[in-house]
């Protein structure tokens, strides 16, 4: 597809309707709090953060009880001692295609974790992997859902995700290019201090996750609607 840019005026309406949830932030505050903006996977204390944050966020990851096996934990780990080291931390908009291409490799590797065991083993999967991606580099990684990324992609694997940063590259550099001011702003713009990948995130979920159940007003949002597929 081609790369349509939407413009501010979509973006801020988007945030209107995430501004109108109830404490929209409180769970994100909570995990920036208690790893001090700094989640450090190889402590079991921010895994277990990052897994209640992930659940808070609908990811519905199930604990482990007393004496079972925590495959969440040790996978993530095991992924942590891998990436860690690699993960680009550019803004969004600097990534290099470099940067893309490890942060895909990245996603594709933790879409595999186990993250539950027993009869049925259970993975990560693509909507989780990239939400985990966005909490460790929050100003790096624009995530997705099952919506956004069929709309846009057509697929959740490595590549379509990367696919999608460069969509979000080319995204942030056009927005901040119509706010000015090196795109400062554009937070005290939506109403709230979320980096531009998320800002950007939450108009696809408008326009696309709520858009498709109708509960936006328009099947895919105003601008998507208007001659702008691609």
């Amino acid at each position: 597809m081609s790369d349509p840019l939407p413009p501010l005026a979509e973006l801020r309406r988007a945030a209107e309707v995430f501004n109108g949830f109830t404490n929209v932030d409180a769970s994100w505050l909570r995990l920036i709090e208690e790893t001090r903006s700094a989640i450090d996977l190889s402590q079991p204390a921010h895994r277990t953060i990052l897994l209640r944050w992930l659940n808070s966020w609908g990811c519905r990851i199930r604990y482990p009880r007393e004496g079972e096996p925590a495959p969440f934990d040790d996978g993530v780990l095991a992924w942590w001692e891998t990436w860690s080291a690699t993960l680009p931390t550019a803004d969004l908009v600097d990534l290099t295609d470099e940067g893309i291409d490890t942060a895909a490799k990245a996603y594709a590797d933790l879409v595999g974790v186990a993250v539950s065991a027993g009869r049925t083993r259970r993975t990560l999967g693509p909507t989780a992997a990239a939400k985990a991606l966005y909490a460790l580099r929050p100003n790096t990684i624009m995530p997705w859902d099952a919506a956004i990324a069929a709309t846009l992609h057509g697929a959740r694997d490595g590549a379509a995700f990367g696919r999608h940063l460069r969509l979000g590259r080319a995204w942030a550099a056009a927005v901040i290019a119509e706010a000015g001011d090196g795109g400062a702003e554009i937070p005290a713009l939506m109403g709230r201090p979320v980096s531009l990948a998320k800002i950007l995130d939450e108009y696809l979920y408008v326009a696309f996750t709520m858009g498709a159940k109708g509960d936006w007003g328009t099947d895919s949002g105003e601008w998507w609607k208007n001659g702008n597929r691609g």
